[in-house]
């Protein structure tokens, strides 16, 4: 199939972008990397009068590191994320999770933006934002707001972003200290989204008690979902005292919305959901043990 006629258009700024939703109306919407809107204009699970082009707004790109935050461009594409040594220094889980993006064609033209707005449950950004408590930052006529991202994601491919506003950045929040990183997913083949995946960032005190961590569910419900329970549970507990198999299963036994469809029952994908929080927790907690003591 091919898509339905629409009217394209290639603001220059992040503001010509915000005034032509405005002026368009629920009519218009924003492309960014193309790679998850244009697949589903062509199979006519979406149509739009318009597309805003944002791909070419320079603003809109780029990396940057300032008072333990690490703020990326919406349109900073994948593959940009993929490259850059100071996201792989900054917020490790990031760049852990780019490969696992697709392909390296998809990552070349994906952006942070899209993925984020987008906000597929079974994609690994929209997960790793809401394990780090990263901060969406938007434009529309009523100025420049922050969102946190445990308020951002509201349903099945749906957000709290007005229709008129757009995604600028992401601001992804640096742990420092012995932390340890660790992403994992299960999929049928390389490249596809997951069945199941999880995002885990760990925090160990000097005498390897869990001062904080984080458990990013992918692929396990309707939105991108995190483990909390699970996380008070382990918080000021030390490390080795929950087995990795626990961990896993209190991560998702509490799970009430988990998907069912032809890549697996909501049974299985719960039962893969429980494997990857264990062998993600397993590599963040020894990768975190490895650190150094303070």
């Amino acid at each position: 199939m091919k898509p339905a006629s629409f009217e394209y258009h290639a603001p220059k700024s992040a503001d010509e972008a915000m005034g032509l939703l405005a002026e368009l109306g629920e009519g218009a919407k924003i492309l960014a990397g193309g790679q998850s809107l244009v697949p589903m204009l062509a199979l006519r699970l979406a149509v739009f009068d318009h597309l805003v082009d944002i791909g070419k707004v320079d603003e809109l790109k780029g990396i940057a590191r300032e008072d333990g935050v690490l703020s990326v461009g919406a349109a900073t594409t994948e593959a940009a994320i993929d490259r850059s040594d100071e996201v792989a220094s900054a917020v490790p889980l990031l760049a852990r999770a780019t490969p696992l993006i697709g392909h390296f064609q998809i990552r070349n033209r994906g952006t942070v933006g899209g993925s984020i707005a987008h906000a597929d449950p079974a994609a690994e950004y929209p997960a790793v934002a809401l394990a780090l408590d990263a901060k969406i930052e938007t434009l529309s006529v009523k100025g420049r707001e922050t969102v946190a991202a445990a308020d951002f994601f509201t349903g099945l491919w749906s957000t709290s972003l007005d229709p008129e506003a757009i995604v600028t950045g992401v601001r992804f929040p640096i742990w420092t200290g012995r932390c340890g990183f660790a992403i994992n997913e299960f999929a049928r083949r390389h490249g596809d989204f997951a069945i199941a995946g999880a995002a885990v960032a760990v925090e160990l005190d000097g005498d390897d008690r869990v001062k904080r961590c984080a458990i990013g569910l992918i692929g396990l419900g309707s939105t991108p979902l995190r483990a909390t329970e699970a996380e008070q549970e382990l918080t000021q507990h030390n490390a080795g005292e929950h087995p990795a198999d626990d961990v896993g299963r209190l991560a998702v036994e509490r799970l009430t919305d988990v998907p069912s469809d032809l890549q697996g029952s909501a049974e299985y994908r719960r039962r893969v959901g429980a494997a990857v929080v264990a062998d993600a927790w397993t590599a963040a907690v020894r990768e975190a043990k490895e650190a150094q003591r303070g």
